[in-house]
């Protein structure tokens, strides 16, 4: 196989047995060997477990079973997701030796398909970042440029797929968590409708906004990996029973008629000009195919970032409040008890996790809950409104996922607002609840450019037809960094 293949051509070599999933295993995992000490997208490796796993399923092949399209393809997981046998730290010491005993329930779909985990792949911690520098287990490098951030916070997810380290990736969004990073490093990646997928398994950062996707070098990847972990599980009660597209299907239908939203509120005079360029290209690209481009205004927009850095770092206070050394998390010190809390939490949590436990729990306490958590849920009333009211004109939205391309490490870890700002294009999605899809559509000094598609919730086969349609015509997907 040639190097940086897509996921369905690796499924069509394994399915007419040109190769073997064992040598499929091999091929990524000799990668990973040599190039992952320096990007460092990887906390934990389990080659040799997946080499039998390839066993297996190389025999089921030869046997004449039935296999999915699926099967025998390695693919990595973000490490705050949970993994049968496989450790996973959520990036963050206090669970360094932590060993889940069960799949989460994406993985578990994942397995049952005959995918392979090759391993568990680097993150800010717990999710709270969006640079993948917050990380205790070291940031992860841009394969493009190793002196600039992945993005985050499932950096090494999306660098598992830039860098050909695995077939695809399972990632996590709460605030542009998959779409930042595959713009920053040239990948295509989905963040599912809230519920379109299970929570399941994944560790919690923010409950109300939390989504499992993947990333993949193309949308009709995307579409494939969808069918495979849609739908309702009962283990989470978020998860919705709207019925499983065939998204390999809808994404061929014509985009002729389609109607795409253009906001303005996302095209600023403070929007870097080359980002600007590179967004009205695609979109004149994806007008070439027929579709209507459709002036719109999200008013609400521009309070979106001040919104979810309320109500985020609110449901982050109670979630990790369960990670205290006792009942979870590595112990330290043996004293007496909020000794021991204190302790355990100091040395186990990065900065930038206690930063958002203490504003959480600032925000939610007596003679504040108020003034801050609950006008946030009003502003993000407001901002599902704006989506509801223009998808009642258009189809998708066309935004760029990110205001800038990925800028160097340590450029903004002094400055935390800074950092927060970067997520401006991406957090009003997910307040929404609705989907988005970030496709690669150009260059800014040699680094990758995404443009972003968001549909209506539960509508994901819209913004990857749009995707796949824009992927048959132009070949930003197909440039790959030397590596």
């Amino acid at each position: 196989m040639n190097s940086f293949a897509t996921l369905t051509e690796w499924s069509d070599a394994l399915q007419t047995k040109k190769i073997s999933a064992v040598e499929t295993v091999d091929y990524f995992g000799e990668r990973i060997e040599r190039l992952d000490p320096t990007l460092n997208s990887f906390i934990t490796v389990d080659r040799e477990r997946a080499r039998q796993e390839a066993l297996k399923i190389d025999a089921d092949r030869a046997r004449g079973g039935i296999i999915s399209k699926l099967a025998g393809l390695p693919f990595g997981v973000k490490d705050a997701i949970d993994t049968e046998g496989i450790r996973s730290t959520g990036a963050a010491k206090i669970l360094d030796t932590f060993v889940p005993t069960f799949d989460a329930t994406v993985v578990k779909k994942l397995r049952a398909s005959g995918a392979i985990i090759i391993g568990k792949q680097n993150c800010d911690a717990f999710g709270h970042g969006g640079s993948n520098e917050n990380s205790m287990y070291g940031a992860v490098k841009n394969p493009w440029d190793i002196s600039r951030v992945a993005g985050g916070s499932s950096g090494g997810s999306a660098v598992g797929v830039a860098a050909d380290l695995c077939a695809f990736s399972i990632g996590e969004d709460t605030g542009g968590s998959v779409r930042a990073p595959a713009s920053f490093c040239g990948v295509s990646g989905l963040k599912v409708s809230y519920g379109r997928t299970s929570r399941y398994g994944a560790m919690p950062m923010a409950s109300s906004l939390d989504t499992v996707g993947p990333f993949a070098q193309t949308a009709e990847d995307l579409a494939l990996i969808l069918e495979h972990i849609a739908g309702p599980d009962p283990l989470d009660a978020t998860s919705s029973y709207t019925p499983v597209q065939k998204y390999t299907e809808e994404i061929k239908k014509d985009i002729r008629g389609l109607k795409i939203g253009v906001p303005a509120e996302y095209f600023l005079d403070t929007l870097d000009d080359a980002i600007n360029d590179a967004v009205v290209t695609a979109l004149e690209a994806l007008k070439s195919q027929g579709a209507i481009l459709v002036p719109v205004s999200m008013p609400h927009t521009k309070y979106a970032i001040a919104a979810y850095y309320i109500i985020v770092p609110c449901e982050d206070s109670s979630n990790l409040a369960r990670l205290d050394g006792i009942r979870y998390g590595v112990r330290r010190g043996e004293s007496e008890m909020l000794s021991l809390y204190a302790q355990s939490r100091t040395e186990g949590f990065p900065t930038e996790v206690k930063r958002r436990i203490m504003l959480g729990t600032f925000a939610l306490s007596h003679g504040y809950y108020d003034d801050y958590y609950l006008q946030a849920q009003k502003v993000r009333t407001l901002i599902k409104r704006d989506f509801d009211t223009v998808f009642e004109k258009v189809d998708i939205l066309a935004t760029p996922t990110a205001p800038e391309i990925a800028f160097k490490l340590g450029d903004k870890t002094s400055d935390p607002l800074k950092m927060y700002l970067s997520d401006a294009f991406v957090t009003p999605a997910s307040l929404a609840g609705v989907c988005a899809l970030s496709v690669p559509c150009g260059f800014v000094e040699g680094m990758p450019v995404g443009l972003q598609l968001m549909g209506p919730r539960m509508r994901e086969e819209l913004p990857l037809r749009a995707g796949h349609h824009f992927q048959q015509i132009t070949s930003w997907h197909t440039h790959h960094p030397s590596l």
